[in-house]
């Protein structure tokens, strides 16, 4: 298995995070990254409230070039929730084919587009076939119909997140994409809350974030409601029932998927992060390699990725997900969290 893991511009060590991905290169299946002052599903990577880091194209493209030329593919988002009065515009359209026709000028030719717009993807498969559309995971589709729909506008598709523990449910879809010959996808470590009721809110205000940060917002309330519902230690369970796959359970999937997408575009440690789904193992706070990492939800305390209890894959991989109806979550939860220690 191969990872897809997404750009920053340095490592934990301060290193170019894309020198740190060439040197394990043969495990590295492809990035996916944003243009500059590009809406995606993240904040912008090189505007801050206004204050614009003006070398930051140029630090891409420059490490876009080294990982091409290393033999990692290259995946543009093009994954914000909203593009507002401009969604099925000419001009979105044009700027979309004025990145991918830059990035081929340069010697930085795309491999794949991942959106949540069918209309960015019919437009890039009308003019660029040869670069495969992907269906973002943000886009929440899960099943064999929703697949249907879109068919034609897409090449790959990600499983919706929810359906990450249910290996028999993915083969069954993975089995339907094979025959019509389309890719599935995965994102083993999203540390978003399973069955999000608040998702779509909080997607459309991330599109929108470089306007949401210059207006005056009320401060008590969080866009990602996820920090406000773990601040209840009631809800911290909650923490183990949702999406994500432990580096000691990837092996699960071999036989399904290929390569596996990480997200690490924000993380503090991405490298690390990487290295543990790579040698499928990991000595440290589980949380630290899910992204959004609720840590500091915890007050003082930590999810011990050693102290899991063996059948926990087994488990949570075969269960009903009725968790209103079990208590197994919360008991596991009692063993595999411990104080963190301060120096």
């Amino acid at each position: 298995m191969k990872f897809s893991v997404g750009y920053q511009l340095q490592d934990e060590n301060g290193n170019p995070f894309a020198r740190s991905l060439c040197e394990i290169s043969e495990h590295i299946h492809e990035v996916y990254f944003p243009w500059v002052f590009t809406d995606t599903c993240r904040a912008s990577i090189n505007d801050i409230k206004g204050t614009i880091n003006w070398n930051s194209q140029a630090f891409l493209e420059e490490d876009l070039f080294m990982l091409k030329k290393n033999g990692i593919r290259l995946n543009l988002l093009m994954n914000a929730n909203c593009y507002g009065d401009k969604a099925v515009s000419k001009y979105l359209k044009n700027r979309t084919y004025s990145i991918i026709d830059h990035l081929e000028s340069i010697g930085c030719g795309l491999d794949a587009v991942t959106t949540t717009s069918p209309f960015i993807a019919a437009m890039v498969k009308k003019k660029y076939p040869m670069i495969r559309t992907i269906a973002s995971v943000n886009m929440r589709i899960g099943t064999i119909k929703g697949i249907d729909y879109l068919k034609d506008a897409f090449d790959g598709f990600y499983i919706q997140r929810e359906h990450n523990r249910d290996i028999e449910y993915i083969r069954g879809i993975k089995k339907y994409t094979d025959k019509i010959g389309k890719s599935l996808h995965m994102l083993a470590n999203s540390g978003c809350m399973t069955h999000c009721s608040m998702q779509t809110f909080h997607d459309n205000a991330v599109a929108h974030e470089t306007n949401l940060l210059e207006t005056d917002n009320e401060p008590e309330f969080e866009t990602a409601g996820c920090w406000n519902y773990y601040k209840r230690k009631e809800n911290q369970v909650g923490l183990l029932q949702n999406t994500w796959i432990r580096p000691e359970d990837i092996h699960n999937y071999d036989d399904i998927f290929n390569q596996v997408k990480l997200a690490t575009r924000t993380m503090q440690r991405p490298i690390n992060t990487i290295k543990a789904y790579i040698f499928g193992k990991f000595y440290g706070n589980t949380l630290s390699l899910m992204e959004p990492n609720h840590t500091k939800s915890l007050g003082g305390f930590h999810v011990d990725n050693t102290r899991f209890p063996a059948d926990f894959f087994r488990i949570t991989s075969t269960c009903s997900r009725r968790c209103n109806e079990c208590d197994y979550c919360s008991k596991v939860l009692k063993e595999v969290l411990v104080e963190t220690k301060t120096q």
